[in-house]
C-alpha cells in the first residue's frame, strides 16, 4: 500500500549518492526512478525549468512509475524568466500538450516566477492564467515582496489564484536562512532559496508547500511538526496537499520526508510508508 490522501516527495529522483542508502546498492540509473516511485508518490519536476523531455523520455518515465503517481513540472524558463509571461500563449500551449503521454502522471504545474516580477507585471500574470487549459492543474509561485506585504498587491494576488481555483506555492526557508553553517551545500543554498515570509493559507484544493531546512532531520523537527499539522488540518477538510522537503545537501531528504510523515501519522489516519528500496534488500539478504 502506498501513500495515499496526500502528495510527498522530493525535488528528484536520480541523485546518485542515494545508492546503498535509499536506492539498492546495486541500483543503477534507469533504476532510479522506479525505486524513487515504490516509496513517494509524488517528485518536484525541476529539470523541465532547464529542457523540455522528449515524448521517448515521458513515456519511459510514465512505464517506471505507479499509478498515483504524480510529477510536478515546473515551467521552462523561456515562458516565465525570458519572456516574463508577455505574449507566450503558443509557448504555454505547446509546453502543456509536450506532455500528453504521461497526462495521468502530472500534478500541479509549477510556475514559478523571477524574483523581480512585481506588482508592476501584475497583467500579465492574469492573461497567463486565463489561457491555461483545463482540466490540469496548476501552482504559482511568486517571490517579490509586492506579494508578501499583507496590502492590496497580495490580496489582489489571492483573489486572482482562488478565482481560477489556482494554488499559491508556500514556500518555507525559514530554516534554511536562521542557520550559521559554513557548509558549501548551506551558504549555496541560501544564495538560491528566496527569503521570504510564509504563508499558511491555501488559495485551492491542492496546497504546494516546499520547505526547505538543515541536512539533518533534527534540527528541522520544530518546522516539520508545525508543517504536520497544518497539513492535517488540510486532509480533515478533504483538500489534497502536495508537500516536498529540500535539503541543501539533497543526500539527506528522503530521511527528512520520512521524518515528516512519521509526524503526520501522529496526527491523521494515513498509510505507512513503503519500505525504502535499501530496507527491502537487507531483509531479503537475511533471509539466507
Amino acid at each position: 500500500m502506498g501513500i495515499r490522501k496526500y502528495h510527498l516527495g522530493c525535488t528528484g529522483w536520480s541523485l546518485k549518492d542515494w545508492v546503498g542508502n535509499f536506492f539498492t546498492d546495486d541500483a543503477k540509473p534507469d533504476d532510479f526512478l522506479r525505486q524513487y516511485s515504490s516509496v513517494f508518490n509524488a517528485v518536484e519536476g525541476n529539470t523541465t525549468f532547464y529542457n523540455v523531455p522528449s515524448r521517448e523520455t515521458l513515456v519511459k518515465w510514465k512505464k517506471a512509475t505507479p499509478d498515483g503517481f504524480k510529477f510536478c513540472f515546473k515551467f521552462h524558463r523561456s515562458i516565465t524568466h525570458e519572456k516574463r509571461l508577455d505574449d507566450v500563449e503558443d509557448e504555454v500551449l505547446t509546453f502543456i500538450e509536450t506532455f500528453d503521454p504521461i497526462e495521468d502522471r502530472l500534478g500541479p504545474f509549477h510556475i514559478q516566477l523571477p524574483p523581480n516580477f512585481s506588482i508592476d507585471e501584475f497583467q500579465r500574470l492574469e492573461k497567463l492564467i486565463s489561457i491555461l487549459p483545463s482540466p490540469y492543474h496548476y501552482a504559482i509561485e511568486v517571490r517579490h515582496s509586492d506579494f508578501f506585504n499583507h496590502g492590496r498587491e497580495e490580496h489582489r494576488l489571492n483573489r486572482l489564484l482562488k478565482s481560477y481555483s489556482i494554488d499559491r506555492v508556500i514556500f518555507d526557508t525559514r530554516k534554511l536562512h536562521a542557520m550559521k553553517s559554513e557548509e558549501s551545500s548551506v551558504l549555496e543554498a541560501k544564495k538560491k532559496k528566496p527569503n521570504v515570509p510564509v504563508r499558511f493559507d491555501n488559495t485551492a484544493a491542492r496546497p504546494f508547500v516546499r520547505f526547505v531546512g538543515s541536512n539533518d532531520p533534527v534540527g528541522n523537527e520544530p518546522y516539520l511538526k508545525e508543517w504536520a499539522i497544518v497539513v492535517a488540518d488540510w486532509i480533515r477538510e478533504g483538500l489534497h496537499p502536495y508537500v516536498f522537503i529540500h535539503t541543501p545537501d539533497k543526500v539527506s531528504q528522503p530521511k527528512n520526508v520520512r521524518r515528516f510523515h512519521q509526524l503526520l501519522s501522529d496526527l491523521v489516519e494515513i498509510d505507512p510508508m513503503p519500505i525504502w528500496p535499501i530496507d527491502r534488500q537487507n531483509e531479503q539478504m537475511n533471509l539466507f
